[in-house]
């Protein structure tokens, strides 16, 4: 590979790896896979010496797990705050939609508005249905700054490969 086209790759390594700090702040934005996607372009770009066999072990664990926690974080705390699972995938179906139509904030109050929707006429309880709302909001804004910390780690680590 020549000296241009392994710069070339590795900025566009960082360039996915800053986009997937980005992309965790973002509902429904794929920040682990962006973030994974870097750290295995930076090590082909690297002729697969860095990051070693180990740390590549670690960074992917690192984003196989940041990926899980974006599934199932808005899903554990609409149960966590009460809701039921056919709500938990309803809201979560409202979010996916509501990502190409409204963005960021709209997922938000659309996720809260449904999940309030649902279990208070499942309930007929108001103060349920508000609990189980407000519960998967704060979890689902939860999620996104552990993601958000989990792949700013990936991001740090390879600058410290980069670096050393």
């Amino acid at each position: 590979m020549t000296p241009g086209m392994e710069l070339l790759l590795v900025g566009l390594a960082f360039a996915l790896l800053v986009a997937g700090v980005v992309g965790s702040l973002i509902p429904q934005m794929p920040g682990a896979p962006v973030s994974l996607a870097g750290v295995y372009l930076y090590w082909v770009a690297t002729g697969m010496t860095e990051p070693g066999t180990l740390l590549l072990a670690v960074l992917t664990v690192v984003g196989v797990l940041t990926w899980v926690v974006d599934f199932v974080g808005g899903a554990v705390a609409a149960r966590v705050g009460g809701a039921s699972n056919a709500t938990a995938v309803l809201a979560g179906l409202v979010g996916l939609v509501l990502f190409f139509l409204t963005g960021p904030l709209g997922i938000i109050l659309g996720v809260a508005a449904t999940v309030f929707a649902v279990e208070f006429y499942r309930q007929e309880d108001a103060r349920k249905g508000l609990k189980a709302a407000l519960v998967t909001t704060a979890g689902m804004l939860a999620s996104g700054v552990v993601q958000a910390l989990l792949t700013g780690s990936i991001l740090v680590t390879m600058l410290v490969v980069a670096l050393v």
